[in-house]
């Protein structure tokens, strides 16, 4: 396969809605100075900007959950270590990722998927990340949409730019699926198993929903958009998703840092797609298999556009399809769809 050209970081222009750089470099210069009272005129120049700039600023990090105490006639300080995605927070954890080389943020968005299509649309590099606080029209599967509760979730978009055909799409979905099962392991020691095609679940639930969409001609693949929504800190789910979501902190007891999750999956995203160029998607299924309950042998209920029927799991084509037997012995091979296993 084609080795992988990397791309190479420049500045680039402030995205219209996203986080102004302002606000990015305040987050860093508390966390930097937690412990102590920052004046507000040395935050102002650090920033560049005015006092009262700063004061806005402090109203929307307080919003959002950032507990900052005002000291009158001294400055501010921070009263813990915030759990927000701000890119100086991130990046730095990243070392040499590609993925994750410019990271846009957003307090509010609508879809960071609709938003990365856009920016990609536009030419934005691979490996591009785009991340918001909160998605007011989150977008999964099936014209679904994504609860997006503020600050509790990462709702993240990666734009990537494989040097590969569109039948590479389903083998992007799954190596997402790796990548995810991975960072939630990893982090919290939970198990977490993944259900074809794109669903990360913990005990049967759902923690995190992954939805892949593409820019491409009919031999071409000019951008890939890999969207993520991951329920991190939720306490708890809205009453008609309690049955089929949870939440890592629902099921470790305890507060997870956003910010770990969000580094684990990017850089285990890169690795896995390192590997994919290197090999080929044989190695992905393979990985994927490995990883998940649902390959062979699970007992499911298939939904596909034309119907429902029930059939056992027969093991993952390297094209990223499912294989499937029905009860007559016929064997199909699903391409689109959705499984849910029957208990």
């Amino acid at each position: 396969m084609p080795a992988r050209g990397r791309a190479k970081p420049s500045p680039t222009p402030m995205v219209p809605g996203s986080t102004d750089r302002k606000i990015d470099k305040l987050i860093h210069l508390m966390v930097k100075n937690a412990t102590v009272v920052v004046p507000g005129p040395k935050i102002a120049a650090e920033i560049g900007g005015t006092r009262a700039t700063v004061w806005k600023y402090i109203e929307k990090l307080r919003a959002l959950g950032v507990e900052i105490k005002g000291h009158p006639a001294s400055g501010y300080q921070l009263k813990k270590l915030p759990d927000i995605l701000a890119p100086s927070l991130v990046k730095p954890e990243l070392g040499d990722n590609q993925i994750g080389h410019r990271i846009v943020h957003y307090f509010r968005a609508d879809s960071t998927n609709s938003l990365a299509l856009e920016m990609a649309a536009q030419g934005a590099a691979h490996g591009t990340v785009v991340l918001a606080e909160e998605q007011t029209a989150g977008r999964g599967r099936l014209g679904r949409s994504w609860y997006s509760e503020k600050s509790s979730g990462i709702y993240v978009s990666v734009i990537l730019r494989p040097p590969l055909a569109p039948s590479a799409a389903p083998v992007l979905t799954l190596m997402a699926g790796v990548a995810a099962q991975h960072a939630v392991t990893t982090v919290t020691g939970l198990s977490a198993d993944i259900r074809w095609p794109n669903d990360v679940l913990v005990n049967g639930r759902k923690v995190c929903g992954i939805l892949t969409e593409i820019s491409a001609e009919l031999d071409r693949l000019h951008a890939a958009v890999l969207g993520f929504g991951i329920n991190v800190n939720h306490s708890k789910m809205p009453e008609e998703l309690k049955a089929i979501a949870t939440s890592l902190r629902i099921e470790t007891g305890k507060p997870c840092s956003r910010a770990q999750v969000l580094v684990a999956l990017l850089r285990e995203l890169e690795r896995q797609y390192q590997l994919l160029l290197e090999e080929d998607g044989a190695a992905i299924a393979e990985r994927w298999s490995s990883a998940s309950s649902f390959g062979e042998g699970k007992r499911v209920r298939v939904l596909t556009h034309t119907g429902e029927f029930q059939a056992t799991t027969a093991g993952l084509d390297p094209s990223g399809a499912l294989r499937v037997r029905r009860d007559d012995g016929r064997v199909e091979l699903l391409v689109a769809g959705e499984i849910v296993e029957v208990k």
